[in-house]
């Protein structure tokens, strides 16, 4: 018979004020509110690239790349363990801890007075991103009644979108008024703000004794920044060189380990036998490269508005809003399409116009008009929209209904993971072309690696130089990244066809039961 220690500890707590319908909407706002803040994180650092690279902090080129990947692969890494800590120890006391990890992370970047101490300041943001992040759906899915479970999850799915869309135009309104600095430090009172009005409206949730797996994580997080580390470093270091050899190989062989690991464990938090899955394997490939090509975008996206435009961070910020109008206007009506014309083809239809449209994105140049620009990020949002609903049901759909939080976490996971390799890859091919496109009185001055670098350095009136050099970077970059997810999404298409996956005339993904 338990004990009463163990009855009080499983058993939800009395007196929950979240019982009423405006006590549950008033929770369901500040949840969704700390969603839009975590993600809107990870899209508006990429407004902040310019102004750190011209900073007095002298960031190289990979160093940039990292300033905006550490928090996204600490993120990406660490969703999973976030969930599994707040099954076992409380969703919402480690909700509340990472919304203080967050604000404390982000005032030690706020502060940094040099580069390690900046890079320190994201990974705290991103453990903190990562407690946050699965312990909202958590808390949310224990407060509302099961008749509302399926719109509560709808409209917290909804808000990884619409963050990107905040962090972008938020942090633009931010950086407009200040320095970088100020993007790090407006977010501490937010998380604090939100912090407080989760302690009063979240519901105690009951605990369950899931292991945490340590040392599965710790494997995943090394092997992800090996791999990272290999390709941020190639550029500067030589493909070559020792340091980017080791990366590649520590990666490799981490990877390996932790395979083996989560084979031997009895109850790994990420099965890798789940990958043997065929839909579920091409699925996750699916987000991946989806996230590949949209943070790609980002990164590039904000420094071409500002180099090659010449537009401010506000107006950058909301320069990237036809990418998400799609979004808006036609979420709902993915899954008739899907229905209608097949799975297979609603997946085609997505990769072609996200690959397309990166394409098209990597013919501007600074002459270009935006409206021009404008169409090509509305096509490829129109494959983002296309992809992200029919991804989320194949993963969802190949597990069994016992399985929905490990594929709620295989979703973050894959998506901040993409994300974090897109900025990884496209920010290495930018940087490569970008100081071979130099000018050689240039290149001469000291090898610059950035915008800010070479401008440094080259007389005033060959700033064009360098921003046609930048511009050149970027557009090899956007068509490395356009390629690559139309053969990935190639190969989603082909692995979906080969295994007979869904029933072709509704769009519906197999479930394994």
């Amino acid at each position: 018979m338990p004990s009463n220690e163990t009855i009080r500890r499983h058993a939800p707590a009395s007196g929950d004020r979240s019982s009423g319908p405006a006590a549950r909407r008033g929770l369901t706002a500040v949840m969704c509110a700390c969603v839009v803040l975590v993600v809107g994180m990870v899209a508006a650092i990429n407004l902040a690239v310019p102004p750190l690279a011209a900073s007095g902090l002298h960031p190289s080129a990979s160093a940039l790349i990292w300033i905006v990947d550490t928090y996204v692969v600490v993120f990406a890494c660490l969703v999973i363990p976030g969930g599994a800590a707040g099954d076992r120890f409380g969703r919402k006391g480690v909700l509340l801890a990472g919304l203080a990890l967050f604000a404390a992370g982000a005032l030690v970047s706020a502060v940094a007075p040099d580069v390690p101490l900046l890079l320190a300041g994201r990974a705290v943001t991103g453990v903190g991103a990562a407690a946050v992040l699965p312990n909202t759906l958590a808390v949310l899915l224990h407060a509302v009644p099961a008749e509302r479970k399926g719109a509560t999850i709808a409209t917290w799915a909804s808000m990884t979108g619409i963050g990107g869309v905040v962090g972008n135009v938020g942090g633009g309104a931010v950086l407009s008024g200040g320095s970088w600095r100020w993007l790090f430090a407006a977010a501490v009172p937010i998380a604090l703000l939100l912090a407080a009005l989760a302690a009063r409206a979240a519901p105690v949730s009951p605990r369950h004794d899931r292991r945490l797996d340590p040392l599965g994580a710790a494997l995943l997080v090394a092997a992800s920044v090996a791999l990272l580390l290999g390709i941020v470093q190639g550029p500067e270091e030589g493909w070559g060189s020792p340091l980017v050899v080791a990366g590649f190989a520590c990666s490799a062989g981490l990877f390996t380990v932790w395979t083996l690991v989560g084979l031997r464990a009895e109850h790994p938090l990420l099965d890798p036998r789940l990958l043997r899955v065929p839909a579920l394997r091409s699925a996750c490939l699916g987000m991946v490269a989806v996230f590949f090509g949209m943070f790609a975008l980002f990164y590039v996206n904000a420094s071409f508005l500002q180099y090659g435009k010449g537009f401010g961070v506000l107006r950058t910020g909301l320069g990237i809003i036809p990418l998400t109008v799609p979004m808006v206007l036609a979420a709902r009506r993915v899954g008739h399409l899907a229905r209608r014309i097949g799975l297979d083809a609603t997946l085609a239809l997505a990769f072609a116009c996200v690959g397309g449209g990166l394409l098209g994105l990597s013919t501007s140049d600074a002459r270009t008009p935006y409206a021009a620009y404008a169409g090509w990020l509305l096509v490829t949002g129109v494959g983002v929209t296309l992809a992200l609903p029919t991804l989320s049901g194949a993963i969802a759909g190949a597990l069994p209904p016992a399985q929905a939080g490990v594929g709620a976490g295989l979703q973050a996971t894959t998506r901040e993971f993409g994300s974090a390799l897109g900025v990884a890859v496209i920010g290495t091919v930018l940087t490569a072309r970008f100081s071979a496109a130099l000018p050689a009185d240039i290149r001469a001055g000291g090898h610059p690696h950035t915008v800010a670098q070479a401008l440094a350095t080259a007389p005033p009136d060959r700033a064009h130089d360098v921003v046609a050099a930048f511009v050149s970077g970027a557009d090899a970059g956007l068509r490395v990244i356009g390629v690559s997810v139309l053969v990935l999404g190639g190969l989603v298409v082909l692995q979906s066809l080969l295994s007979g996956r869904g029933d072709r005339r509704t769009g519906r993904p197999g479930v394994r039961r």
